[in-house]
């Protein structure tokens, strides 16, 4: 694995340090990342908001590349939900575009580095030429078998789980099954995240502490790391941070800790 980063990774960084102190048969196989602060950053600098998107695509890249070479199993990236229609149309029309212009410029990377992409959410309602976008990547790598990189476009965690189970409902009564006989798997089934592995870390960056209607479902025994930095400034570094710090949880799943001789 440190051979993958031999080309990126200078030694005698923290990067390295942290890379070396890895365990990675314990990685996260599945990491999903609330992509926060971008307008707080351009306001710092005296720009205006779009600014900070643009900005925060270089973070895009640096996390994207970090988690193909690690070999995680999932990244999945909150890149704009149900409720960010109430922002300004021009900023709603400029990260579509941005969004866009991401897929037509990473898409020979990301197929190179052998990650599936796909997008997660109520996709129909985004206008047609995202629709073009979404449909072009999707199709290229459907065939690539390394990590897999969600996008959560017009997402929303509560939108998802109303979905699923209208979805799970409309099934079991295709299969003459009663309301009663309705289970957490049939509903799981049904997510836009089927398929991927169990969440185990959620990042938010920005400092809040909130989950803001994100993998509400999935986040239910996730770890979570919040870091004060701003996603502009999102790097490799804090990344393996993000990982270091999980592998130190005593993950318990609701139940109790085993003790050697505990009587």
């Amino acid at each position: 694995m440190l051979a993958d980063f031999a080309e990126v990774v200078q030694p005698g960084t923290r990067e390295e340090s942290l890379l070396a102190s890895l365990v990675w048969e314990r990685l996260p196989r599945h990491v999903a990342i609330i992509m926060d602060g971008n307008g707080r950053w351009a306001a710092q600098r005296g720009q205006p908001r779009i600014a900070g998107h643009r900005a925060g695509v270089e973070a895009v890249r640096a996390s994207v590349d970090t988690g193909a070479r690690l070999g995680l199993g999932a990244l999945t990236l909150y890149a704009f939900s149900t409720e960010n229609w109430k922002r300004p149309r021009l900023e709603v029309d400029a990260l579509m575009r941005m969004l866009r212009r991401y897929l037509r410029l990473e898409l020979d990377e990301i197929d190179r580095q052998n990650i599936r992409f796909q997008a997660i959410g109520r996709i129909d309602a985004l206008a047609a030429t995202v629709r073009r976008e979404i449909a072009r990547a999707t199709e290229r790598t459907a065939g690539n078998t390394g990590m897999v990189l969600s996008v959560a476009l017009n997402y929303g965690g509560r939108a998802e789980i109303l979905d699923a189970s209208r979805d799970a409902m409309q099934r079991l009564l295709r299969e003459g099954r009663k309301i009663e006989d309705l289970t957490e798997e049939d509903i799981a089934e049904h997510l836009y995240t089927r398929g991927l592995p169990e969440l185990d870390l959620l990042v938010r960056t920005s400092g809040e502490m909130r989950v803001s209607n994100f993998l509400l479902w999935q986040a239910a025994y996730s770890e979570i790391y919040v870091t004060d930095t701003l996603w502009p400034d999102f790097r490799r570094l804090h990344l393996l941070e993000a990982i270091a710090d999980f592998q130190r949880r005593d993950r318990r799943f609701g139940g109790l800790k085993l003790v050697a001789n505990a009587k």
